[in-house]
């Protein structure tokens, strides 16, 4: 009988400590995020984001911009921009961070003049890849809130001859969740 009764605590001793560290996890321990950035309104445009966590350092994410009031942003059509990042934060995946970029991007052709230069013709649409850096800040809630401010430059691949800049530029002030 005692062997039984040994038996059966031993048993749930482990059981208890299994249950445990299943139910012992970090609050700031959720590996995905959606993201909406606030600046990109003010340019006519809306860019959304996702983010997937490899660790406590490092994660993958993708952006999408779209632009949705050609007056103001006169040469950027849309982009989808895949990216690493590295965090230095002491919490999970926040703090500053670093990151590196590739950006699928259509922008408006080079604008020819006429002679009188005052009025010009546009090319066509031109697609490209742009590969750059940037870096920024994170702050999650214990509720799962992000608050991210960045900026980030990049250089345009194969097609830059073909627009009026060789350039692309992110910024963000975003707000999201983390879920």
């Amino acid at each position: 009988m005692k062997k039984k009764l040994l038996q059966l605590i031993v048993l749930l001793a482990f059981y208890s400590v299994n249950a445990q560290s299943e139910t012992d996890t970090n609050p700031y321990q959720k590996n995905n995020e959606i993201k909406l950035n606030l600046l990109s309104p003010l340019s006519g445009a809306v860019e959304i984001g996702y983010e997937r966590f490899l660790n406590k350092n490092s994660s993958l994410g993708i952006s999408a911009f779209k632009v949705y009031e050609h007056s103001t942003n006169d040469d950027m059509n849309y982009y989808i921009s895949p990216y690493y990042r590295y965090y230095f934060g002491k919490k999970y995946a926040s703090g500053f961070f670093v990151e590196g970029f590739g950006m699928l991007t259509s922008i408006d052709g080079k604008k020819m003049y006429a002679a009188d230069n005052v009025t010009f013709t546009e090319g066509k649409d031109v697609y490209d890849l742009a590969l750059g850096a940037g870096f920024g800040w994170k702050l999650v809630t214990k509720k799962g809130f992000v608050f991210e401010a960045n900026t980030a430059y990049g250089r345009l691949v194969f097609n830059a001859n073909k627009t009026d800049h060789d350039q692309v530029l992110k910024l963000g002030v975003s707000v999201g969740y983390r879920f």
